[in-house]
């Protein structure tokens, strides 16, 4: 049962992030929480008929402001964004300085876990394209290199079918740990969550670094994560509104698209070809050959 209710708030949290603000729970759904609840909580008082509640919607459920109290104020959790100066030298001299800088912080170092890595950007520093995406997982916490799990070789598989090859584009995330989750001691975290906007904006400055470094000709933001931090964390309601739209990060042309994750929790054609498009659109920018072939991906049932 705690596992379920886990799995349950991790979802919550993960449709939270992607702009959805209303959830449906069904009357039969209510149902089997409360007889699974009443299973393990000793009866004290007579059983009572079971009347099935209405459809409730998930957005009623935020409990209200305390009324006739000042709010709680809250104290950072963490320190000012550093200051991330850069040293004279070649792209190469430059990156490993920065390499340097991330893995040696002690605010990073302070938010992994014993045994894993802080994450920093990889790939070809010379890459007309950056891949943008959110923080790392589990698989990337333990390699540290962002995008090495299911969702990151799905993301090699589709630079592939650009015609490129990974090692051909510099991939990085917004975060340079992975977000915590409450887990006992000794035991692995299970799940991820959506970084907050303090852990953001920490890791901001070493972004704008790697992106100093690389100097890529476009940007592509997987997922509203990314996307939020790297346009502002006001600048849309939900992904689908902005999808498929060419924004600006600093003077840098910046696509929006869906994280490779959206890909494996819906893997039909229709939801591919979506992404897909947004990939020939960032192709086109940057004045890559596109064949018949690749224009027709997805098309089918």
């Amino acid at each position: 049962m705690h596992a379920t209710l886990n799995a349950i708030a991790d979802e919550l949290r993960r449709l939270k992030a992607s702009g959805v603000k209303d959830v449906v729970v069904s009357s039969e759904t209510m149902v089997a929480l409360r007889n699974a609840v009443e299973t393990r909580a000793p009866k004290t008082q007579p059983e009572q008929p079971q009347v099935a509640p209405a459809p409730v919607v998930y957005s009623q459920l935020r409990q209200p402001a305390a009324r006739h109290t000042a709010p709680k104020k809250t104290e950072p959790k963490l320190p000012p964004p550093p200051a991330v100066t850069l040293p004279e030298g070649d792209k190469k001299t430059r990156w490993d300085a920065l390499l340097n800088m991330v893995t040696t912080n002690p605010v990073c170092l302070e938010r992994v876990r014993p045994g894993k890595k802080v994450v920093l950007g990889v790939g070809n520093l010379d890459a007309k394209i950056f891949f943008c995406g959110e923080a790392p997982g589990a698989e990337e916490e333990i390699k540290g290199e962002p995008f090495v799990g299911p969702a990151g070789q799905l993301l090699t598989k589709m630079i592939q079918a650009m015609g490129v090859k990974r090692e051909d584009v510099y991939i990085g995330n917004i975060m340079n740990w992975r977000p915590d989750l409450p887990t006992p001691p000794g035991r692995e975290q299970i799940g991820n969550r959506p970084p907050t906007e303090e852990e953001m904006l920490y890791c901001m400055p070493y972004l704008r670094a790697q992106l100093e470094v690389v100097n890529p000709e476009l940007i592509v933001a997987l997922g509203a994560t990314a996307a939020k931090a790297l346009l502002g964390f006001d600048s849309f309601t939900t992904l689908g509104s902005i999808r498929g739209q060419w924004k600006e990060f600093e003077g840098k042309p910046l696509m929006v698209t869906y994280h490779p994750s959206f890909i494996l929790r819906t893997p039909t054609n229709r939801t591919k070809r979506t992404v897909w498009e947004d990939f020939l659109k960032v192709m086109e920018k940057a004045n890559m050959p596109i064949t018949d072939k690749q224009r027709g991906y997805f098309l089918g049932k």
